[in-house]
C-alpha cells in the first residue's frame, strides 16, 4: 500500500528525525511504498495567504500551483503517518499550516445540502485513506499533560478520526517526557514504533 509520512521537525540530527527515519524504514520493509514528505526540507510555507482565505471554498479553484502538488500526494496514499513533536501542547505551526492549506474543501471534506458554498452539511472527502497514525514526542510528562488535557492526542483520537472517516481510530505512539528519557528509554521507543509500523 501506498503510504504518506509527513514530518514536521526542522534539525535533522534530531530524535524526531531519527522517528521519521525510522517509520518510512519499517514501512518500506514490510513493502509498503512510502512517500516521505519531510515539510522543512521541502520549505513547505505554513501561512495561509488572503487569497488563499478568500478562495477556500472556491472549488476547485481553491486549488492552487502551490497547494495541487502536495493535494494529489494526499490523495494518491492510502495510509498516512505523522512524526512531529508537541511543542506547546500543540502542532510545530508547519504541520498546522499543512492541515490549514491543504485539507481543503473539496479535498478532506465536501459541504453537502446547503445553499451556498460554505454551508452545508460536512462529509470527509478523503475516503482513500484506511488507516492513520500519529507517532510524537512531548517534552512534558504524562502528568502534566493530562492536566493540560492532552490536546495533540485529543485532535489525533478526534479530529483524524472524523476527518478521514476510518472504520478504526488513529493509532496514536507518543513518548513523553523525552528530555528526561535515558539512552535504553529512547532506543526502546524507536524500537515499539518501528514494531507498530510493522503491522501497520
Amino acid at each position: 500500500m501506498r503510504v504518506l509520512v509527513v514530518h514536521a521537525h526542522p534539525v535533522e540530527t534530531s530524535y524526531n528525525r531519527a522517528l521519521f527515519h525510522a517509520v518510512c524504514e519499517a514501512l518500506t520493509a514490510k513493502g509498503d511504498e512510502v512517500d516521505a514528505l519531510n515539510l522543512y526540507e521541502e520549505d513547505f510555507q505554513a501561512a495561509m495567504s488572503r487569497a488563499e482565505r478568500l478562495e477556500y471554498h472556491d472549488v476547485p479553484g481553491n486549488l492552487t500551483p502551490l497547494t495541487k502538488p502536495y493535494v494529489d500526494r494526499l490523495r494518491a496514499c492510502e495510509k498516512i503517518v505523522f512524526v512531529h513533536p508537541v511543542w506547546n501542547y500543540g502542532y510545530p505551526a508547519i504541520l498546522k499550516g499543512f492541515f490549514d492549506r491543504i485539507f481543503l474543501p473539496g479535498v478532506s471534506f465536501v459541504l453537502e445540502g446547503g445553499d451556498a458554498p460554505d454551508k452545508g452539511k460536512l462529509v470527509p472527502g478523503m475516503k482513500n485513506i484506511k488507516k492513520v497514525a500519529y507517532v510524537t514526542t512531548y517534552g512534558g510528562d504524562r502528568f502534566r499533560t493530562m492536566i493540560m488535557g492532552d490536546p495533540p492526542r485529543r485532535l489525533a483520537m478526534r479530529w483524524a478520526w472524523a476527518t478521514f472517516g476510518t472504520l478504526m481510530p488513529p493509532t496514536y505512539l507518543a513518548l513523553y517526557d523525552m528530555n528526561n528519557q535515558t539512552e535504553a528509554g529512547l532506543r526502546g521507543f524507536v524500537d515499539k514504533v518501528k514494531r507498530k509500523m510493522a503491522t501497520f
